[in-house]
């Protein structure tokens, strides 16, 4: 079966996106279908390069049975374009700065995540400023959303 290549990025790579791709690895691995996807996530800034997710993201996910910790941030790179099928960011000023470091002519679809996941436009919050309530609102969002990516049957990249 082809596999399936996914990135998630948010600005700093330490909040959103490392629970995204832990959530998604997860759900994948529990179907038995880990196989058939490649999972990873980045950020458009580079601050936080080298550095495991924040301390709250990590204890959320841990809450769950998800282990985020051994994650380490990076950059989002002009290779990803042609590294991964489908770039899905986690809110509008990301998928903008997405699109500006775009190569014109690229592999992957890049997209907001509520769009791919709900069909909505709408951000996901970044929780970073504030406490384990916004963490775990955010889980369950992510959860919810990459629930109905994984639901979807891979035949092959995504159009």
């Amino acid at each position: 079966m082809t596999s399936l290549s996914i990135l998630f990025v948010c600005l700093g790579n330490i909040c959103r996106s490392p629970l995204a791709e832990g959530i998604l690895r997860h759900l994948t691995s529990e179907e038995g279908r880990d196989q058939e996807f490649v999972i990873d996530s980045a950020g458009t800034g580079g601050w936080h390069i080298g550095s495991p997710p924040d301390s709250r993201a990590i204890a959320t996910a841990a809450g769950h049975g998800i282990d985020i910790s051994q994650q380490k941030a990076r950059k989002v790179s002009t290779a990803d374009f042609d590294r991964f099928d489908l770039i899905l960011a986690l809110d509008r000023n990301n998928l903008r700065a997405l699109k500006e470091i775009a190569p014109p002519a690229c592999r992957a679809r890049t997209a907001l995540f509520s769009t791919q996941a709900f069909g909505t436009v709408e951000d996901v919050p970044d929780p970073y400023y504030g406490g384990a309530a916004d963490f775990e609102a955010v889980y369950r969002l992510l959860y919810r959303g990459c629930a109905l990516i994984a639901a979807v049957p891979n035949d092959g990249p995504v159009s």
